[in-house]
């Protein structure tokens, strides 16, 4: 037995209605466009090769750009669910073959709602999947993902843009009013059409409540959607220990060196010479792409000093781990961090030598910075002059 397509006549509540449905998408379109903007911030952060070198200061813009990034992420998943649910009837209506214009306006409508549906599906899914650090596919997350939101973005101003006319007269009008509704949408629903909007702006305040304890430290205790709750040592979590990175061998070793190193010149110091170089002690945050934060005072020596030492120019700095392998094994170290007197190399933090798992002997720790960045088990630093 076949089962027939559903058609528009199958689709009776008066829920389903461009009343709704724009004021669902009003939020949904705030949501996604601060997360596209926050994203954007977060690419620029992580590429080294940017026209405009990234800020420094102030030295907690990322934990509030990437929170928000992932807050706001999480509370369109039940706005996109709603909006999907009112918008449904349309991908089931027939074209208006023989009206062309009508025809193109119809063709984009649905165009950017399907597009805009499975990129904000695939978005909102691996990101949040990307938040519990679960990587079921073998394609680059950062790239794809950045690809993916200006797809999302575009299908979204195309959307607009198209039904711009309807939207604004949705908005203008009382939530009940049945103008823009089709023939059949005639059932009262469960809900009324404030209930079910209610609902949608609890759902979505809920969604960022039990999210927003990853970025804002008071919030912990009923955020249980958070994916770190600052358990740590000193409070700052861990994403990716000493045995992962194979480096609780190499990193406890007393032949460890930490070379410093520009053309011909180049100083070795052990981690006892490091400790007796002038320290320094400066209350930065760790801001990780997966959205948490947490804030520590770590203390050590000024990298710009360490610079000193080889008479380096101002230049780049390529940072080697000691960590065997893994894409941020070695990272660049812009100018603008590397001569800022808030980025240290860490020996300490909270007044204790920095734990095995937070990067000992020594790890970066520089103001605005992703965490993927503050390279631990720091090993090699080279001015690319």
């Amino acid at each position: 037995m076949r089962l027939a397509a559903p058609t528009p006549e199958h689709f009776t509540s008066r829920l389903r209605s461009p009343a709704v449905a724009a004021r669902v998408g009003v939020w949904l379109g705030i949501a996604f466009s601060i997360c596209f903007l926050t994203g954007l911030v977060s690419h620029w952060a992580q590429d080294p090769g940017q026209p405009i070198p990234f800020p420094t200061s102030p030295s907690w813009g990322y934990r509030v750009t990437q929170g928000l990034h992932v807050i706001t992420g999480t509370a369109a998943v039940p706005l996109l669910l709603v909006k999907l649910w009112t918008v449904l009837p349309k991908f089931f209506e027939r074209p208006p073959l023989r009206d062309p214009r009508r025809l193109l306006l119809t063709s984009l409508e649905r165009a950017s709602i399907g597009v805009l549906v499975a990129a904000g599906v695939f978005l909102l899914a691996t990101g949040l999947m990307n938040s519990s650090q679960w990587y079921p596919w073998a394609f680059s997350f950062r790239a794809t993902h950045y690809a993916v939101a200006w797809i999302a973005i575009g299908a979204l101003v195309v959307h607009v843009a198209v039904k711009l006319p309807v939207i604004r007269d949705a908005l203008t009008s009382h939530v009940d009013d049945t103008r823009h509704d089709r023939p059949t949408a005639v059932e009262p629903g469960a809900l009324s059409r404030r209930g079910l909007l209610r609902t949608t702006w609890l759902a979505g305040g809920v969604a960022a409540l039990a999210t927003a304890g990853s970025a804002v430290p008071v919030l912990r205790d009923v955020s249980v959607l958070g994916v770190r709750s600052g358990d740590g040592p000193a409070g700052i979590p861990i994403n990716k220990s000493a045995v992962s990175a194979g480096v609780t061998g190499t990193a406890t070793s007393a032949a460890y060196r930490l070379e410093v190193a520009y053309g011909d010149r180049s100083v070795s110091l052990s981690h006892d010479d490091l400790l007796a170089l002038p320290q320094h002690t400066e209350t930065l945050p760790i801001a990780c792409v997966e959205g948490w934060s947490a804030s520590g005072s770590w203390t050590g020596v000024r990298v710009a000093d360490l610079l000193d030492l080889v008479e380096a120019p101002r230049g780049d700095v390529r940072v080697e781990s000691l960590q065997e392998s893994g894409p941020f094994r070695v990272t660049t170290l812009q100018d603008q961090f590397a001569r800022d007197e808030r980025t240290l190399l860490a020996l300490a933090l909270d007044g204790e030598t920095l734990s095995l798992d937070h990067g000992f002997p020594c790890r970066v720790i520089a103001p605005n910075r992703p965490g993927v960045l503050q390279t631990k088990w720091v090993t090699r630093l080279e001015v690319q002059a």
